[in-house]
């Protein structure tokens, strides 16, 4: 690894690793991109836990109500904080190399 004047760290090449450009101008966006894909991946388990509790009939239809209303809630300020940072939905999908992709595609 080598180090430039301007004290970034520079990873060498070898034909593996993707360069991580670190640029004054989209910090910002890429930090909601992060902080959005983790709340995404959330939203999903939080999703499929509430299929799985309304399968079970284990909750009262208030409760259904409910979650099935947050659920939708966070749907939509998800796609407004993407629509206000110039991201698409499967911009939030991180691809872990052999593992395959963060979260499951549609």
């Amino acid at each position: 690894m080598t180090t430039r004047p301007d004290d970034r760290r520079v990873e060498p090449h070898d034909g593996r690793r993707k360069r991580l450009e670190l640029e004054p101008d989209t910090v910002e966006r890429d930090l909601v991109k992060l902080v959005l894909t983790v709340v995404e991946l959330l939203r999903q388990l939080m999703e499929r836990q509430a299929l799985r509790r309304f399968d079970e009939g284990g909750l009262t239809e208030e409760q259904e109500e409910r979650i099935g209303l947050t659920l939708m809630l966070l749907e939509d300020r998800m796609a407004e904080l993407r629509d206000r940072y110039g991201l698409r939905p499967e911009d939030l999908n991180l691809d872990l190399g052999p593992l395959g992709p963060l979260l499951p595609r549609d």
